[in-house]
This record gives structure tokens, sequence and C-alpha cells, in this order.
């Protein structure tokens, strides 16, 4: 279904872009930024341009401006441009929800190792080294069910695609 067709409510698209927008503000987004990309993800294209995204949100270009950098810096949309123009398009990247859990994979191992020199500084026998011991175990443990659920992921989205084919 088009974002212009009648059978789409333009109401409820902006009701579920800012029960969305709120919902991933709760959890720690800039709230421009959460609006922003709720935007681009009702998009039938998964892509906006500034002039669009601030018409639908009605907010300023220059806020659109720095919730598209914030959200390009942590990975969630990207910019291109538009075909035949000079305006710049922005974009919510395939596999987005794939790619931001396989980049968090990368700081739980960061954080890992961290921790890991931190409970050999501190000694694993003093209360802290034990509890930072203990955080290293639940990373390691996060990180492989995170590992293979991510696999399981790949498999189950081959097995569709190959059932639609």
């Amino acid at each position: 279904m088009h974002e212009n067709s009648p059978s789409r409510d333009p109401e409820a698209v902006s009701r579920f872009v800012e029960r969305f927008a709120a919902e991933m503000t709760e959890a720690g987004m800039q709230r421009t930024a959460s609006r922003v990309f709720a935007a681009l993800l009702s998009s039938d294209d998964a892509s906006l341009t500034s002039a669009e995204l601030s018409e639908r949100l009605g907010i300023s270009p220059a806020a659109v401006s720095g919730a598209i950098r914030y959200l390009v810096q942590v990975g969630l949309a990207g910019r291109e441009r538009d075909p035949g123009s000079r305006r710049d398009r922005y974009r919510v990247h395939n596999e987005v929800w794939y790619t931001t859990f396989a980049q968090r994979d990368a700081v739980l191992v960061r954080w890992e190792n961290a921790l890991r020199d931190g409970a050999e500084s501190l000694g694993r026998d003093t209360p802290a080294g034990a509890r930072l011991a203990e955080t290293v175990e639940f990373f390691a443990f996060v990180q492989e069910e995170l590992v293979t659920m991510m696999d399981r992921w790949r498999a189950l989205q081959e097995q569709r695609r190959a059932e639609r084919a």
C-alpha cells in the first residue's frame, strides 16, 4: 500500500510514529531523532527528504538535520543523494535491527574486555572485583546467545525467502 493511498489513514500513521517515538525516547533515544526514525520506518520505501520529514513531523529543517546526524552516527539511518536532484534523502538501512544488534555485539565484546581487565586489577577476591567478574560472565553469556540468535534469524529469513520464491 502506498503512502498516498486512500486506504492508508494518515492519522493512524501519525499515531504510530508518535507512539513508537515515545517508546524509543523512553528507552533513551533523543526525542526528535526518535520521531524522525519512526517516520522513516513508516515510509513505504524507508526514505524521506528533509522537507518531507519537516512537513510530516511539524519540525524545522534544522531539527531534522540534527536528528539525522544522530541517527547516522548510531547507524540507524543513512544519507544518500535523491536521484536527479541535489537534495539529500534519508533512509533507514535494510535489516536495520539486525545491524543494530550486531553492532551491540561488538560493544559487548569491548565492555567485556574492559571489565575483565578491571576485575583482574581490582582482584577477583574483592567485592568489586567479584562484581566485575560476574558482569564479564554475564556479557559473555549474552554475546554467545546473541550470536546464536542472529544465526537462527538469518536461517529463518533465508527459509522465508525460499518459500516466497
